[in-house]
């Protein structure tokens, strides 16, 4: 039997922006169905933040939910089972009150949500889930973790060690021993995917900020005969980065088309002729069908050569700046705890802003 997964596809994301909404849809409408479809899979698990928002949800988002996404599971009569992931809930110390129970339970029998953990049995295959550890199921959680006979566990766990975000690693999650007792573990929560050959970070289905910027993104295909797991990759993205250097490429050639629909930053590496620069920027701007066109300056001094990835994201990189200001606080606190704190912060900030 194959399972597609999915995880932390947060509807209604960067403040329920139309452009994210249409772009995550274009992913479900032309990859992700057609290809359940195609290869016969009718069963789902989506490892939770289901949507973005804790606290409230649009009408618009919500209507597109239910018309859009989970509409098509019902109408191709495929089983979706969704576990609860920290976006989902309203509190922070209980699963009780969250989006799917009120967005989706009771449209169908063949969707079912979990807020606490359970074994669930797939082809013969027993399976343990679990969503969200808060302290109400902490010790419920425990408890059957150590119980089940399941040798595969599927959740939305925060656990050390493992990279959250482009050059965040958890620090204040669980001990990877916890979940010893299972054989291999999948978990959503995590944007980045990543594993130490025991515990699988699947990543997110799409680009939500420019920390999954060049992060390939998709879904998988988990087959419970083998236990293997197959990644189907997104061709879509919705960030765009261009180094313009004028001295070794002309722009009168560019391909804007390759712009369209796109949040982009021009990194400026060399702009000799300023006519020209301004007419690329231009262009950009309202010929080429962007959302919108960042300019970051000045690399003037460098060869192009020796612009790399990283000068680029140290100078535009805020939790870099962050890290360095705390580093240099002639104070008597625990630093490294402070910066981690700060850098989770300015995460979850930057999911309001554009």
């Amino acid at each position: 039997m194959k399972i597609a997964l999915i995880t932390d596809t947060h509807f209604g994301a960067r403040n329920d922006n139309d452009n994210f909404n249409s772009y995550f849809y274009k992913f479900w409408d032309n990859t992700f169905f057609p290809y359940i479809q195609e290869n016969n899979i009718d069963t789902v698990i989506h490892l939770g933040d289901v949507m973005d928002r804790r606290k409230f949800v649009s009408y618009k988002i919500a209507k597109d939910f239910r018309e859009k996404f989970i509409q098509r599971f019902i109408d191709l009569n495929i089983n979706l089972h969704m576990l609860v992931g920290n976006h989902d809930t309203f509190y922070k110390n209980t699963n009780d009150v969250n989006s799917l129970d009120e967005l989706v339970n009771g449209k169908s029998d063949k969707i079912k949500i979990y807020s606490e953990c359970q074994t669930v049995e797939f082809d013969g295959l027993p399976l343990f889930f679990i969503p969200w550890i808060n302290v109400e199921n902490y010790n419920d959680t425990v408890k059957q973790m150590k119980e089940t006979n399941a040798q595969v566990c599927f959740g939305h766990l925060e656990i050390n060690g493992f990279e959250m975000h482009k050059g965040h690693f958890s620090e204040n999650g669980y001990p990877r021993d916890m979940f010893q007792m299972f054989d291999t573990v999948f978990s959503g929560h995590f944007h980045k995917k990543s594993d130490d050959g025991h515990i699988f970070y699947l990543g997110t289905t799409y680009q939500i900020t420019w920390a999954d910027y060049q992060d390939p993104k998709g879904f998988h295909v988990f087959d419970t005969d083998t236990r293997e797991l197959t990644r189907i990759e997104n061709p879509y993205t919705i960030y765009h980065k261009v180094y313009y250097d004028d001295i070794n490429k002309d722009y009168d050639k560019f391909d804007f088309t390759q712009l369209n629909e796109k949040y982009v930053k021009v990194i400026v590496v060399n702009k000799k002729d300023l006519y020209k620069f301004d007419r690329f920027i231009d262009t950009c701007l309202t010929k080429a069908g962007t959302y919108e066109v960042k300019i970051v300056e000045d690399f003037s001094d460098l060869s192009a050569e020796n612009v790399s990835d990283e000068i680029v994201e140290n100078a535009e990189d805020t939790t870099t700046l962050l890290e360095k200001y705390i580093e240099e606080l002639d104070v008597d606190i625990d630093k490294k705890r402070l910066t981690s704190m700060m850098k989770s912060l300015y995460v979850e900030a930057s999911d309001l802003e554009l």
